[in-house]
């Protein structure tokens, strides 16, 4: 288990540093509403680091960096935990008990992500009112009402234990959960089809059930799982994305739960809103497990244990 735990976290760390920026985006994109502040990730990323410096499209990594270790570290124990706590004799697993293993497995990181995500949302996207402020004001704001956006200048930018504290001070530990049910029904079905396929794709890659796969299957066989689960959860993402922004620019919806921010997102944005920042997603979730198994594939974790022997 020990070990289990440092590859967690080792492939979460270096995985988030890699793909930070893009997931950045992918926050921004979800939460445009009515005009677009950016048409895609690139012109997002450009316009970034244009108004917020390089920096800027690491806005929240802080949060990600300290929780991705205990979150990754629990996906990963708790699925081998499940797997083997499932398997009988040593047999195979079938492919039912392969999807609850990945459930249980989601459940468990659920604890970590809800108030990771929820902090990280609010840091990431705070640029993006930002900048949709400033398009507002250059065209034709109401009269006597400035546009409600968030300064970008070092000095007023928000930070993690700022918003986790008014948070605990106004809404209690419930405030840092907000999302919960959103993040466990994304989080749930991304484990589901993530793992079984993940071990399913691997499993070709072996020559023989004692045999491991190489190292390239391996990671290969992660980007694949985790760009297919990832695009499948999508409009899941969304709703979490929405309903856990705190701050809304002008003409942007509120909402009361999962049910309604579906029923809102259908009826204004149309059906393609619910894939709203899908490529993005792809793109982060698939070399950040790709890793995570590459990692696995060395064994950092049982090196370092190697030490204490």
């Amino acid at each position: 288990l020990p070990a289990k735990l440092i590859n967690g976290g080792v492939a979460g760390l270096v995985g988030v540093t890699c793909v930070f920026p893009i997931d950045l985006a992918k926050t921004r994109l979800q939460n445009q509403q009515g005009q677009a502040v950016y048409t895609g990730m690139r012109d997002c990323l450009i316009k970034t680091i244009s108004t917020e410096g390089l920096l800027g499209i690491y806005r929240g990594a802080a949060v990600n960096l300290t929780l991705v270790t205990p979150e990754k570290a629990i996906k990963l124990a708790a699925n081998d935990f499940f797997r083997h706590l499932l398997s009988q004799d040593g047999k195979e697993l079938s492919l039912a008990k392969e999807m609850l293993a990945g459930c249980g497995a989601g459940t468990c990181q659920v604890v970590v992500t809800s108030p990771m995500e929820m902090l990280k949302i609010q840091l990431q996207d705070a640029g993006r009112l930002g900048e949709k402020g400033l398009a507002a004001a250059s065209s034709h704001p109401p009269p006597g009402q400035p546009y409600p956006s968030v300064s970008t200048a070092p000095s007023q930018r928000p930070s993690a234990t700022v918003i986790a504290r008014d948070l605990l001070h106004s809404q209690g530990l419930a405030g840092l959960y907000k999302g919960l049910g959103a993040t466990l029904l994304r989080d749930v079905p991304f484990s589901i089809i993530y793992f079984p396929l993940f071990a399913n794709i691997n499993k070709l890659g072996q020559k023989s059930p004692e045999e491991k796969a190489s190292f390239l299957h391996s990671f290969l066989s992660g980007c694949v799982a985790g760009s297919v689960a990832a695009v499948a959860v999508t409009p899941l993402d969304v709703l979490k994305t929405r309903i856990q922004t705190l701050k809304k620019g002008l003409g942007e919806g509120t909402y009361s739960g999962i049910t309604d921010c579906a029923r809102k997102v259908w009826t204004h944005e149309g059906p393609a809103a619910f894939m709203k920042g899908a490529a993005c997603r792809a793109l982060v979730i698939a070399p950040l497990f790709g890793i995570a198994q590459g990692v696995y594939f060395v064994g950092i974790g049982e090196y370092v244990m190697g030490f204490f022997k």
